[in-house]
């Protein structure tokens, strides 16, 4: 990290370096720096970090910039953006690189009111109920050997569990739409990519459209599963007839029986799950490694920014 704030130095920037020392506490750094005016928040860490971020900087003008240095990063591989490994943590200098050729974008957030319909959650990427939200309140918190491999450690938790996740009845209204039916999976995608940053769920997706991607898979056979997985992997999950794909701004889902939600990965109480869009209400630092097209409107190059302390 001195090495990166180096770098930012001489680029002219001020800056601090400030550890979190507890669960949410990003959230208080970040909101702490943009109250204070602070230009840019660098979140280093890996997608929990970087929605915790979020949370302290959804609509206001500071700029967060993502730095992967945590287990998953799979916003980083929606970004296509160099990665650092045990065997090559200088990838985390280059990924400085990318973030300085970059440019600023607005991007589109979900969000999550609580049960009283305020104070809730903001979150990047995705949001659901059904299997991976189950997984997700099996397994989480994981143990220190899980982390420790990274995603592998994941998929083989994953491997015994998900067998296990059982279909619901549910439904879900998106905007002035109702679908009714066993699922086993509702799955609420503000990105390009799913399952870690692996999946190219939806290769056309733009981050910027007001829209979020509603995708219901109904529940089936093993068969119907391993085909739902195998499309799910090359971007044709839509071309699936016991698929429907809807976009949408407002999101309601009711189940029978009550069932775990998830957003970002993290557990999200239980359903219902109401989940508004949040057109551009991130000011995200985009990459210069960033696929073209992933935004409909024109970003500002972070070299025409001015930083003044």
């Amino acid at each position: 990290m001195e090495l990166v704030a180096d770098f930012w130095r001489t680029q002219d920037w001020q800056v601090d370096i400030k550890p979190t020392e507890a669960a949410g506490h990003a959230t208080v750094l970040a909101q702490e720096a943009s109250d204070a005016g602070q230009q840019m928040v660098i979140a280093a860490g890996g997608d929990g970090t970087l929605g915790e971020v979020t949370n302290g900087l959804a609509g206001s003008p500071t700029i967060m910039a993502p730095l992967p240095a945590g287990t998953a990063n799979s916003f980083a591989k929606e970004l296509l953006m160099p990665r650092p490994s045990l065997l090559n943590k200088h990838r985390l200098l280059e990924a400085v690189d990318t973030l300085a050729m970059g440019r600023v974008q607005g991007m589109d957030l979900g969000y999550t009111p609580d049960a009283i319909g305020n104070n809730g959650r903001y979150w990047l990427l995705w949001a659901s109920v059904g299997a991976d939200s189950y997984l997700v309140d099996q397994i989480e918190p994981r143990p220190k050997w899980s982390k420790r491999i990274g995603p592998v450690g994941y998929m083989l938790q994953g491997m015994f569990i998900l067998p296990k996740a059982p279909s619901f009845q549910a439904t879900v209204t998106i905007d002035d739409q109702v679908f009714t039916g066993e699922y086993l999976l509702v799955l609420v995608s503000n990105a390009r990519r799913y399952v870690g940053g692996i999946v190219d769920l939806s290769p056309d997706a733009q981050l910027d459209d007001g829209l979020v991607e509603v995708w219901l898979l109904e529940a089936g056979s093993v068969s119907r599963l391993a085909k739902y997985a195998a499309q799910a992997k090359w971007g044709k999950l839509a071309d699936n007839a016991h698929v429907t794909k809807v976009n949408g701004r407002s999101i309601t889902i009711k189940s029978e029986p009550t069932m775990p939600c998830q957003t970002d990965g993290d557990k999200s109480g239980n359903t219902p799950l109401s989940i508004q869009v949040k057109p551009r209400a991130l000011q995200l630092l985009v990459p210069s490694t960033a696929p073209t097209g992933m935004f409909s409107l024109p970003g500002v190059p972070l070299s025409d920014w001015k930083p003044s302390g």
